[in-house]
């Protein structure tokens, strides 16, 4: 009794101090899986938003290819004609800014033609030999994204063309980057330098400044630098900054060949706020969990006399069943799963008992050996032997369901038949000959039967089994007489 009072002090000061301790550690683990999350959280927005600008990108490409294949087929003669066409590129296309460029760097649109050279910088180059991604400042502040792709051998109006264009505003871009999500979470699109290009809120801290210049001095120098080079190199990366007692995370990720980065960032409390609500309710579920531990230890010592007195028949009877499973193993056959010759040998003692008891009056053995076993263990090897047994083995017990199956030597099998097997045997062992039989013929599993029933004068089960041995040889000699053989 002193022992399980004992313990269950000890156990409860544990389980307190334990619950305690994990408390603690949960409030001080929190703060640092904050950041980690955030940036995790980040760094997946990012990258979605960036591959969407670069799928949107790639497929007004895919479209402007397209548009060059229905000009190519246009016999046009005249700016009208042109200009029409434009027209209805932008109706089939949806290309409402695609424009064609000459050799001269006119820029001609559905509505007007202008020199190109002064507003797009690629066509100061001496010749174009691929696609051409470009950001451009159109009626002060507004930008554009600019795709152009080149067009050789495009003759229109006896006039050779050297590329064709579009303009996206920056605007329809971040229609399709927003998402709500009640001021939690900002976004914006940056140049190499730091400048917003979509004219977006980056939160509070950085608004819509020069992401560069907004965060000196929130970070230290090297930080600073260090994402400085990044936006510089078309780099991923992330920044983590406090402003009062605003702590904040931002992360940005380069969109391919455009020289633009796009950035996210969002407020850490939001994340805080979620993930204390959730350590809350932990701390609240452990609380409930040491009061309820401290019941269940008194409970404990209460019942633990009452466990000990039983303890010595747990172990008797768990001591039972192990020896029972390891019987149980001792009398399968570990090839075939049926049981061997030491369970027969069990079984027969006890069938003999009963025999000589006058207890039983119906009784059938039926003696069962796999044709060809010998032949297929010379020429096959033993795996295919083994494979043997086991398909014959199925074989007798698919039609022996109600009789208990023995494998007694090496390829022979034991089947003892009482009540409803008993009453079945003539029909079953008609149906499995009748098996045999084709299975001569088509090469299959060939077994050689033999039974007898118990006879009045018949003192142990020895008797039965010698009768149904004798039958089985009888057979086998038959099925050989009628081609049996070994499988190839």
């Amino acid at each position: 009794m002193l022992t399980a009072v004992i313990g269950s002090l000890l156990i409860m000061g544990m389980v307190t101090a334990n619950s305690i301790w994990s408390s603690n550690q949960t409030r001080l683990e929190t703060d640092e899986a904050v950041s980690a999350v955030s940036r995790f959280y980040l760094d997946t927005m990012a990258d979605r938003r960036a591959q969407t600008v670069s799928n949107q990108i790639s497929n007004e490409f895919s479209q402007m290819e397209k548009a060059l294949s229905f000009i190519r087929d246009e016999k046009i003669e005249s700016q009208e004609e042109l200009r029409d066409t434009l027209g209805k590129i932008k109706n089939l296309l949806s290309l409402s800014r695609f424009a064609l460029i000459d050799q001269d760097n006119t820029v001609y649109t559905q509505y007007t033609t202008y020199s190109g050279r002064s507003r797009h910088e690629f066509l100061s180059e001496e010749k174009m030999n691929d696609r051409i991604i470009s950001t451009v400042s159109l009626y002060g502040s507004s930008k554009q994204l600019c795709l152009a792709i080149p067009t050789p051998n495009l003759t229109i109006m006896g006039k050779p063309f050297k590329a064709c264009l579009i303009q996206i505003d920056i605007k329809d871009i971040i229609d399709l980057l927003a998402v709500d999500d009640q001021g939690r979470t900002y976004f914006a699109l940056y140049s190499q330098n730091g400048s917003n290009l979509s004219g977006t809120e980056l939160g509070p801290v950085i608004s819509g400044q020069n992401i560069f210049d907004a965060t000196k001095g929130l970070v230290s120098e090297d930080v600073w630098k260090e994402n400085y080079d990044h936006f510089a190199n078309d780099i991923r990366g992330s920044m983590t900054f406090s402003s009062g007692d605003v702590k904040e995370t931002m992360c940005y990720v380069p969109i391919r060949d455009t020289g633009w980065e796009i950035a996210v960032l969002i407020h850490e409390s939001v994340i805080l706020d979620q993930i204390r609500d959730i350590s809350e309710k932990n701390l609240s579920t452990n609380r409930n969990q040491i009061v309820f531990t401290l019941l269940a230890v008194l409970i404990f010592a209460a019942v633990l006399l009452l466990e000990l007195r039983s303890l010595s028949k747990d172990k008797l009877d768990a001591e039972k069943e192990t020896s029972k499973t390891f019987q149980n193993m001792a009398n399968t056959d570990s090839l075939t799963g049926v049981r061997n010759k030491h369970a027969y040998s069990e079984y027969e003692g006890v069938l003999n008992r009963k025999i000589q008891n006058k207890e039983i009056q119906e009784l059938a053995v039926v003696m069962c050996d796999i044709n060809g076993l010998k032949y297929i263990n010379d020429t096959q090897g033993h795996a295919a032997g083994d494979q043997l047994i086991k398909e014959a083995c199925a074989l007798i017990c698919e039609y022996f369901k109600h009789g208990a199956v023995f494998r007694v030597g090496g390829d022979e099998f034991v089947v003892i038949l009482q009540e409803k097997g008993y009453e079945t045997m003539d029909e079953e062992i008609g149906k499995l000959n009748k098996k045999v039989e084709a299975n001569i013929k088509n090469n299959g599993i060939v077994v050689s039967i033999g039974s007898s029933v118990l006879q009045p004068d018949d003192s142990q089960l020895h008797d039965v089994f010698a009768r149904a041995d004798h039958m089985m040889y009888e057979r086998k000699s038959k099925l050989k007489s009628m081609g049996a053989k070994a499988r190839d």
